[in-house]
């Protein structure tokens, strides 16, 4: 027999009918779904901040790609430039870098002004920009804790307070931060971070109640462990084989081991849950902490 299956003929056995053409239905609205959600991105204006490298990079590429205008902000002004560069290599059109800290009022008020200046709008930010400094309860010093605290948690509120009178002017807009498995539940040796990121929730879900009103979204998403990333190969396996008097190899293991889907966290799978959350198909989620973490934290 054949089969008509958006236009396209099949040839099947009979007895194989419905189950394919029920399959094949599937797999291509799957397919129309994600070109749809990609689309519904094009032509927005996003804030990435940290998008100089690493996932914020990641991040900065899969909006262009979509069509995104992407502002790139870092605290490194060099790997903000090199950003660019390399969107517009890739897509043809104008990115924006900007030579921030998300730490300091006046600079995030400045990135917000030369973004409206260079588009008109702003209708995504994605507060990615963080640091980890771990240590125990007496090991780590004030100066350490305060700074995970004021990029994690007063970068990301310094940022939204700056965002929303132009979205509120706008009567839409998407707040995205990118959040952590930690945020979730504690880690040890990681009283910090862990604090600034379950902050970060709250904070996430203070903003959703206060700005649905206006027609403003404010979701979280919590990655699991982005064991590729610059920050794990330049930093924290060596901390973390350090502490716990293993290898870095040993450290790897431990982690992927917990994960009940047996790899780590990649780019990827946080930009498909960030591409989802930022289009017109998430228009009814707000106040949410999306975990993207293989099953290791499942509240």
């Amino acid at each position: 027999m054949q089969v008509d299956c958006y236009g396209r003929r099949f040839r099947i056995d009979r007895k194989e009918g419905p189950l394919v053409v029920f399959l094949f239905r599937n797999l291509l609205e799957v397919k129309l779904l994600s070109k749809f959600i990609e689309l519904m991105n094009s032509q927005q204006v996003a804030i990435v901040t940290g998008g100089g490298q690493g996932l914020g990079q990641a991040i900065c590429r899969r909006l262009a790609e979509a069509g995104a205008h992407v502002a790139v902000v870092d605290r490194n002004a060099e790997t903000a430039r090199a950003t660019v560069h390399e969107l517009e290599r890739l897509t043809g059109r104008p990115a924006l870098a900007v030579h921030a800290d998300v730490t300091v009022e006046d600079e995030v008020a400045a990135m917000v002004a030369q973004t409206v200046a260079a588009w008109g709008r702003i209708d995504l930010l994605v507060a990615n920009a963080g640091v980890v400094i771990s240590g125990s309860v007496t090991e780590l010093d004030s100066a350490g804790f305060r700074r995970v605290i004021d990029v994690n948690l007063t970068g990301y509120f310094l940022c939204a307070k700056h965002v929303v009178p132009i979205m509120k002017a706008q009567r839409h807009g998407v707040i995205i931060q990118i959040n952590s498995i930690s945020g979730m539940r504690g880690s040890f040796g990681n009283g910090a971070y862990c604090a600034s990121k379950a902050a970060g929730i709250g904070l996430t879900q203070s903003l959703a109640l206060e700005l649905a009103e206006h027609g403003i979204r404010v979701n979280a998403i919590c990655p699991g462990h982005l064991l590729d990333s610059p920050l794990w190969v330049n930093s924290l396996y060596k901390q973390y084989a350090a502490r716990f008097q293993i290898t870095e190899e040993e450290v790897r293991r431990r982690y992927i081991d917990a994960v009940p889907l047996r790899r780590p966290c990649t780019y990827e799978d946080v930009c498909n849950a960030l591409m989802f959350l930022a289009s017109d198909r998430a228009d009814y989620m707000t106040g949410l902490a999306i975990n993207v973490n293989g099953g290791q934290e499942m509240r």
